[in-house]
């Protein structure tokens, strides 16, 4: 025993010094800015909690132990993170921890607070968020000096949306929204154009809970609404945040998985298309796309790389995001059943997670269960829509009955718009669907078939957005330079058509 504990004690001794060895390698200067982070945030965590306490023992006795327990965890996370991404940027580690050590320095930043105007800091909590800001782009542009893919995405995701942004916002001051009386959830007429059509109840939802129609929308996204504008103080603004930071990471996830699956330059099409798609302004404005985009694929990514328990926890997110979430139970079935299919029994223990899934959608149906004793309220709310359950051909024949008897134009054209988005994505399901793994394509179909059986075309063209398998198809197909050109050709002027469209309150999908 006593030899075993010596030995213990000396392995100890020899990785506590190489931990050492390694934080002085990176340098002094380094490892004192990571310190200077640490100590400010364990100052302000103290200053937070104990201080209005009022209690003089505990507040002397706190101080230095907030300040040195912060500083330690804070070292502990730099050296950490910076040994993931020297492994997967391929740098070594003592670069690695210079650099990433310049993304701990703005928390120093917080000192500020004593001295700033208090409408500018809020106490403290607006400089913090905007430290945790800085912090983040850090991080990001670190990776991106010297991660490919974390660089082809961020080129992608800022080029795209810089486009986007400008046109909407353009339209919005040179054209002017449509003649009407129009909800305005900002008085700021640049920020105002992100609040559009269902922006507006995701916003009441985050602002004053759930009532009437609201209850069709799901509750993931203006929940994130919610705790992010309780920082911010404005939920317009945190709904762009949650929108474009979902975005971002939904095109890295696609990007990687499209990457396993094929090869990098097909990722590279694929997460441009999706970009440039006619409806992509949705994946920016204060909609569930992009959030729904990023779980879905981010769950997808977890099936392929066999980690059963993250695709199911992420498909429970994707559940409480959008109805349509529960169907991520079917692929993630069809990739358990390929990976154990040589001896089922050995893989059930992996099939646990996909209970896990439509529990997003049953917590929803309870709350509904419980505020008004329907717990399908949000399936029945549609028919204030005119959605209604319906075979999947009846949509179709109401859209050519709606273009044949509409004596306006603009109906005539948005029905055509939604009926020419459903023939792409039923064209690129039969046309693609040997290219791709029997779990996409079941998905696909499945994401195709649930909206067409609600009697109604209405939003198709926004629906097809997330169907990331169609993506990776076109990208597939976008090999061929004229196939390419194509979809270019009709993407680009399409996607600055409904921008403006909806930037101006006219209806797009």
């Amino acid at each position: 025993m006593s030899a075993h504990f010596e030995e213990t004690r000396s392995t100890a001794r020899v990785q506590l010094a190489a931990s050492f060895d390694t934080l002085v390698a990176a340098g002094w200067g380094p490892l004192a800015a990571v310190l200077a982070a640490g100590a400010t945030l364990g100052f302000f965590a103290w200053y937070g909690l104990l201080v209005p306490t009022h209690d003089a023992s505990l507040i002397a006795a706190g101080l230095p132990l907030f300040v040195f327990a912060a500083a330690l965890l804070v070292v502990w996370a730099w050296a950490a993170y910076s040994r993931y991404f020297a492994a997967r940027a391929g740098v070594r580690l003592q670069r690695s921890m210079q650099y990433d050590a310049i993304s701990w320095m703005p928390f120093v930043l917080l000192w500020l607070s004593f001295v700033l105007p208090i409408w500018f800091t809020h106490g403290g909590v607006r400089l913090f968020i905007y430290c945790c800001a800085l912090f983040i782009v850090s991080k990001l542009a670190v990776a991106v000096r010297f991660n490919e893919t974390v660089r082809d995405v961020m080129v992608d995701f800022v080029v795209t949306r810089f486009a986007i942004i400008v046109i909407a916002e353009l339209a919005a001051v040179i054209i002017g929204q449509r003649a009407g009386t129009h909800v305005q959830e900002s008085s700021h007429v640049l920020l105002a154009v992100w609040g559009r059509w269902d922006a507006v109840h995701y916003l009441d939802i985050a602002t004053i809970g759930y009532h009437g129609t609201d209850m069709a929308f799901f509750p993931l996204y203006p929940l994130l609404i919610a705790g992010l504008g309780l920082l911010i103080g404005n939920h317009l603004i945190a709904g762009l945040v949650v929108s474009n930071v979902a975005l971002f990471f939904g095109l890295l996830y696609l990007y990687k998985l499209v990457e396993h699956e094929f090869d990098r330059t097909v990722a590279r099409r694929a997460i441009f298309y999706i970009s440039i798609f006619p409806t992509a302004i949705f994946f920016s404005a204060v909609y569930t796309e992009s959030l729904f985009f990023f779980l879905t694929v981010a769950s997808f990514y977890y099936m392929r790389e066999r980690r059963w328990w993250m695709a199911g926890i992420v498909g429970f997110f994707a559940a409480m995001t959008r109805v349509e979430g529960v169907l991520l139970i079917v692929p993630f079935a069809i990739e358990w059943f390929v990976a154990y299919r040589e001896n089922l029994t050995t893989g059930i223990r992996s099939l646990l997670p996909i209970v896990v899934i439509p529990v997003g959608l049953a917590l929803y149906m309870g709350y509904l269960w419980v505020l008004n004793g329907d717990p399908l309220y949000f399936s029945h709310v549609q028919i204030h829509w005119n959605r209604h359950f319906a075979a999947p051909w009846t949509a179709v024949i109401n859209a050519f009955h709606k273009i044949s008897t509409a004596t306006s134009p603009q109906t005539q054209a948005n029905q055509t718009l939604e009926l020419v988005f459903t023939a792409l994505m039923i064209g690129v399901l039969i046309g693609g669907w040997r290219r791709l793994k029997p779990s996409y394509i079941a998905y696909l179909a499945l994401s195709i078939l649930v909206p067409m059986s609600t009697s109604s075309l209405m939003s198709m063209p926004r629906f097809a957005l997330v169907l990331f398998p169609m993506f990776a198809i076109l990208a597939l197909w976008g090999k061929r330079p004229s196939v390419n050109n194509a979809i270019v050709a009709f993407s680009l002027p399409l996607l600055g058509l409904f921008t403006v469209l909806f930037a101006d309150w006219y209806w797009v999908a």
